[in-house]
């Protein structure tokens, strides 16, 4: 019997590492006396919100990704802001300041946020709703559900098309339980070491790796990211593309040569969805070109939206 008791306990004791672990974390409250910008009580729980760029003129709300807060936004946002936008970014529940509700993280759960989020800022008119990532897959559902409330769609890094998943990652995502203790543990700890070797490394926006690892001591940030990628980053969004094209909504995609989160192969099935979507490619980029190329991104996002301008949007 005590040949089996040590073992036991080890057992019990490594099953236990993500529970302990989060019960140290701290709720994404204790962090809001030094947060920026405003915070909303919406129907799933408060969110944290920005409003940058110019104080008057049209609107372009952006939607981040997975794992990268809002301020992700910064640098493309001082380039619309200098067009003239008002820009409005916010964290995603689970993310940065904002609530992390429990529940099933969909697109149907964030577009709800967004849509909650524009009604309590009163954007009734129709806006531009750029998402990265991730959050162009809500970006994407949002203006399939609500096509009269957008005027353009932007896509960066679109998830909602084609994903690349390592084993590991696959194996967290897709084993029920088990699943969750190798996300919780090995794979947090693969993804915090990866960002730690970013810190000192120059990008466009100041302190954005410090921003992420920062995610990695609020409580119910990794429950978050993981129910995103079971249900959220897991669908396909063929019909809510093929709805967009039929509603007549202008797209545009940007996507990174060497993207290895989202490949590029995505830019040909969108293609096939969406004939009339208008894409580019950022050459010598991976995923994270919003603040590693934030100019070439603003270039190109500069021409499509001075169109609006001059159409006097």
């Amino acid at each position: 019997m005590m040949g089996w008791l040590i073992p036991l306990i080890v057992l019990a004791g490594l099953a236990a590492l993500p529970w302990l672990a989060e019960s140290r974390r701290h709720g994404a409250d204790a962090f809001r006396a030094k947060a920026p910008g405003r915070f909303a009580k919406l129907t799933d729980g408060v969110t944290h919100y920005q409003w940058l760029g110019a104080g008057r003129g049209p609107v372009v709300v952006c939607v981040h990704g997975l794992s990268t807060p809002s301020p992700v936004w910064y640098a493309l946002a001082t380039g619309m802001g200098q067009l003239g936008f008002r820009v409005l970014i916010y964290d995603l529940y689970g993310r940065g300041f904002s609530d992390a509700p429990r529940g099933r993280q969909d697109t149907r759960f964030f577009v709800r946020q967004l849509k909650d989020l524009m009604d309590h800022q009163k954007l009734t008119e129709d806006v531009t709703v750029i998402g990265y990532s991730m959050g162009g897959s809500i970006a994407t559902a949002f203006a399939a559900q609500y096509p009269s409330h957008v005027r353009r769609l932007i896509l960066l890094a679109s998830g909602g098309v084609w994903l690349r998943e390592d084993r590991l990652t696959e194996w967290a995502r897709s084993i029920p339980v088990l699943g969750d203790w190798l996300h919780h543990v090995v794979v947090a700890r693969r993804d915090r070491r990866a960002l730690r070797q970013q810190l000192g490394d120059s990008f466009d926006i100041k302190g954005i790796i410090e921003l992420q690892l920062a995610e990695y001591e609020s409580r119910g940030f990794l429950r978050s990211v993981l129910s995103s990628r079971r249900n959220a980053l897991a669908e396909r969004l063929e019909d809510a593309h093929r709805t967009i094209g039929r509603e007549g909504i202008p797209v545009v995609g940007l996507w990174a040569e060497h993207d290895a989160v989202i490949p590029l192969k995505s830019l040909g099935t969108l293609t096939q969805w969406n004939r009339s979507v208008r894409q580019e490619v950022i050459t010598n980029a991976d995923h994270r070109f919003p603040y590693t190329h934030a100019a070439e991104a603003t270039e190109i996002l500069a021409s499509v939206l001075r169109e609006d301008l001059g159409r006097g949007v």
